[in-house]
């Protein structure tokens, strides 16, 4: 049987390779280091610098204090709480040169200004490069495609470990 239409495009970036055609995975930006699974920030921006920390630690490139300045101008905006508990801060930097992301997880929650004016308690930071519209609006539909289901949020709080979170951003991935 033949396949229909034009033949599916390959997008390649420094350690990041997926076909267009097929959805792009989570577990293709998201490392194990990146997790957090326990906040200890109290605020936006503490919550914000724990999520680029983790990057900064990982992927050299990452300047803390620059990333912080392109999250907060970002939020300025507009909040990046997008309600149900969910957060997702995101910039783009020309110091980055491919799409990167971090997770966090606050038991209690926090104030995040969000849509609904709940406390969010799931941030999922995603920073990308400056040229990278298409990809950046890919990955973020993506993630907020998968935290609008209330059955995985409640299984992000309830998992033990960031390994465990891991796993469920895998499971993720198969399912949607």
């Amino acid at each position: 049987m033949a396949r229909e239409g034009p033949p599916p495009q390959i997008i390649r970036g420094e350690n990041l390779t997926f076909c267009r055609s097929s959805p792009m995975k989570i577990l293709d930006i998201l490392d194990k280091r990146m997790i957090i699974p326990q906040l200890t920030s109290k605020n936006k921006e503490g919550v914000l610098r724990e999520l680029v920390r983790v990057l900064a630690q990982v992927e050299k490139q990452v300047d803390e204090e620059r990333m912080m300045e392109i999250l907060l101008e970002r939020e300025s905006l507009g909040s990046t709480g997008i309600g149900e508990g969910v957060a997702i801060p995101h910039g783009k930097s020309k110091d980055v040169k491919k799409l990167l992301a971090s997770f966090g997880r606050s038991l209690p929650g926090l104030d995040f200004q969000s849509m609904d004016g709940k406390p969010a308690h799931l941030f999922f930071l995603l920073v990308a490069p400056e040229n990278s519209a298409g990809i950046y609006l890919k990955a973020l539909a993506r993630i907020s495609r998968l935290m609008k289901d209330q059955t995985f949020r409640k299984r992000l709080m309830e998992a033990n470990s960031g390994e465990e979170i891991y796993s469920l951003f895998s499971e993720g991935d198969e399912k949607y």
